[in-house]
């Protein structure tokens, strides 16, 4: 892969997000979760992350029916791990039909002492 391309598809996503990465963009961006710095599209490695605080190594992905059991996603959330991140996964129907719970999820998450393994982001109510 050419030096820069990851970086000029992250530009690329950032212009074409969907309603749930917008909704949740709107709570995290600007330090408005707690002051933690959040970056939305941001390569990591091979991979181009939807959302990713980088201070306490948390990446949050939103996903929708493709991704129901990925094996692509399986070996992604592997590498992150390997790097030292957490990843906390929504459904896009859980980010829009619930958003106060998914923030509520990812402030817990990011407060939590760090102990990388893959979770499934649970809003409660849902």
């Amino acid at each position: 892969m050419r030096k820069g391309s990851k970086t000029n598809s992250a530009r690329a996503l950032r212009r074409r997000m969907t309603d749930a990465e917008r909704r949740i963009w709107y709570f995290l961006r600007g330090r408005q979760l707690a002051d933690f710095k959040f970056r939305r599209q941001h390569p990591i490695g091979p991979y181009v992350v939807d959302f990713v605080c980088l201070a306490h190594k948390l990446v949050i992905e939103l996903d929708g029916s493709q991704h129901a059991d990925a094996a692509n996603d399986r070996r992604r959330d592997a590498f992150l791990q390997r790097e030292g991140y957490r990843v906390l996964r929504f459904w896009n129907n859980e980010a829009l039909s619930h958003t106060a719970a998914v923030c509520e999820s990812i402030l817990r998450t990011a407060l939590a002492p760090p102990s990388p393994r893959r979770v499934r982001g649970q809003a409660e109510g849902c």
